[in-house]
Formats: structure tokens, sequence, C-alpha cells
């Protein structure tokens, strides 16, 4: 059992996040959650992680313990605020693993501010341009977290009422990113994540992210949709954790 970790809040230009590390060792996991999520829907990956290194599990701004911020961020200045942590605490080996929406962020932190980051993890990697509006993301979402487990669903819930009345401005800002512009603009070694029965990131739309990527391989979690990481974590943690033993 890893023990509870210390949580602090860290500001950079008005906009604040809220980071909670646990564990130690020369390597460093960093957990950037998705679209009205938070931090503590990654409680079981933390957990695993933390016997190999540490993990700083953060709440972007505006979500989870995070208030928000005067407006809502764009998907670039999220990852200028993470990557502002990142220079400020010195964290050794960085992995940023990005889970949804996340994985958008840690693209644009890879892209935009390449020393902060060793190499980096996206599990169910959004936004598929095939399907770049609310209503399509809404709409695969509920395919998915309809075989899901009441952990899920019950996590998911709480977080996305702790997003507050903003979540639509927030989504709006994750739709109008593009992702693939930034993908040719990661050097570092990328693993791709996807659950086999993931509806928000179908295949098709991970084999492009890795063509798109300089060094980019691809792993699927079989048995697992979207929301692998919070349902069971396993297997995803293990796949993290090899990955970072070999680059």
């Amino acid at each position: 059992m890893v023990s509870p970790g210390h949580v602090a809040r860290f500001t950079w230009r008005g906009a604040t996040i809220v980071a909670e590390r646990t564990g130690d060792g020369p390597r460093t996991f960093v957990l950037v959650h998705g679209i009205g999520m938070g931090r503590s829907v990654f409680s079981d990956l933390t957990q695993r992680l933390g016997h190999h290194g540490r993990v700083v599990a953060i709440d972007l701004p505006g979500y989870g313990e995070a208030p928000e911020p005067p407006r809502t961020l764009t998907v670039e200045r999220n990852a200028d605020v993470v990557s502002a942590y990142l220079r400020e605490h010195d964290h050794p080996d960085v992995t940023i693993i990005g889970h949804s929406m996340g994985a958008q962020i840690a693209v644009e932190v890879g892209a935009r501010h390449p020393s902060s980051v060793r190499r980096l993890v996206l599990a169910g990697p959004t936004v598929d341009p095939r399907a770049r509006t609310a209503s399509a993301q809404l709409g695969r979402l509920l395919r998915d977290i309809a075989i899901e487990s009441p952990v899920v669903w019950s996590r998911g819930a709480r977080e996305y009422l702790r997003a507050g009345p903003n979540v639509r401005t927030k989504m709006r800002a994750m739709l109008v990113h593009r992702p693939e512009e930034a993908f040719p603009r990661v050097h570092a070694p990328v693993l791709v994540l996807r659950g086999d029965d993931d509806r928000v990131a179908p295949l098709e739309w991970c084999q492009e992210v890795v063509r798109l990527l300089p060094d980019a391989t691809l792993a699927e979690i079989p048995e697992h949709g979207h929301e692998t990481m919070i349902r069971d974590a396993a297997p995803a943690a293990e796949l993290i954790v090899r990955f970072a033993e070999r680059t």
C-alpha cells in the first residue's frame, strides 16, 4: 500500500492546479485527467505506479479541488501550467500520462515544452476529427460507459458535479484543439493506450495518432473501454511501467 500523498496548490499566471504527490524514486509519473474529471479517479493507478516511482496526480484549473480560473483555459494554456509546475518542482525522469482530454494536454506539453518531459502516455486520446462535436463525443461516451462498472459511474458523476457550471466551455476548449497538428512536433517516445472496447478513441483514430507521432507505439487492453485506468488500472499500469523502463 502506498501511503497518502502530499497535496499542494501551484498557481501560474492566474491559473491554479492541485497536485498530489505520492511515492518516491528515480522516475516520476504525472497523471492528467480528462474532461469533467479530477485526480481522484486515478486512485487505483496511483497506488500501482507508486511502487515504481513518485506519482503526481493533478487537478487541472477548474476541476476537482482546483479553483475556477477567471476564464476557461485552452488546451495549450493548461499544458503551459502543467509545464510551469514541472519546471518549478524539478521532478526526475518525467512520464506524463494523459487520459482522454488529458492526452491532448500531454501532447501539448511534449510539443511546446519538450524539456519538461521524458516520455508520454496517451490513454484513450481525444479528439477523433470524425467526431469533433459535443453531441458526437457525448454519444460515444454514453455508449462506452453503458458497459462500465458502478465504480466508474459513481466517480465520474461526482467529478462532473465538481467541475461546475463551466463544463460546456471546457468542452468547447477541448473540441477546438487540433492534436493532429501537435503530434508531429512531439519527439519524446510515446505509448498510445486504448481499451479494445473504447468507443471514444476508436482503433482507426489511435492508429492515425501513432502514424503522426515521430516515435510512438500502440497497445490495446482487452475487455476494457475508455475508462480503463479508472475501473481496473492493473493492465495499464503494467504497460506504463514497462514502457518507462525501456525508454
